[in-house]
C-alpha cells in the first residue's frame, strides 16, 4: 500500500517522537509546517503544557517569502523563551525534512539564543 505524502509525515513524525520528549530542564520545540502558515511551539511533555508558542499568522508585518517569515517565527520564539528563562532545548522537525523553512525556523531560533 502506498502511503500519501500527509500519511509518510504522520509515521516519521511518530517514529522521531517515540525517541524525542520534552522535560522541563530540556523542552520540546515543536515545529508545524502548513502550505500558508508555520507554526512553533515549545513544549514542557512531562507537564503536559505549552510554555510559549508563535505562528506566522501572529506576526506583525509580514513581509517576504515564506522560509524569511519562518526565520521571523524562530527569532521571536527564541526571544520569548529567553525571557521566560529557557536556554537549552530538543528540536523536534515534526517529520519534515530539515530543509528550507524548517531549518530556517531552526537557524534563526539558535541565532536567538536556544541550543539544541
Amino acid at each position: 500500500m502506498k502511503l500519501t505524502k500527509h500519511q509518510g509525515r504522520i509515521r516519521r513524525h511518530k517514529r522521531i517522537r517515540a525517541t524525542v520528549r520534552g522535560t522541563a530542564d530540556r523542552p520540546r520545540l515543536c515545529v508545524f509546517r502548513g502550505l500558508r502558515f508555520i507554526e512553533a511551539q515549545i513544549i514542557d511533555d512531562a507537564a503536559g503544557k505549552t510554555l510559549c508558542a508563535v505562528s506566522s499568522t501572529t506576526l506583525t508585518g509580514k513581509k517576504g517569502t515564506k522560509t524569511e517569515q519562518s526565520a521571523q517565527v524562530g527569532k521571536q520564539l527564541g526571544k520569548i523563551a529567553k525571557e521566560k528563562g529557557i536556554d537549552t532545548i530538543v528540536f523536534d522537525r515534526g517529520g519534515y525534512a530539515y530543509h528550507g523553512r524548517v531549518k530556517a525556523l531552526a537557524e534563526s531560533a539558535r541565532e536567538a539564543g536556544l541550543q539544541f
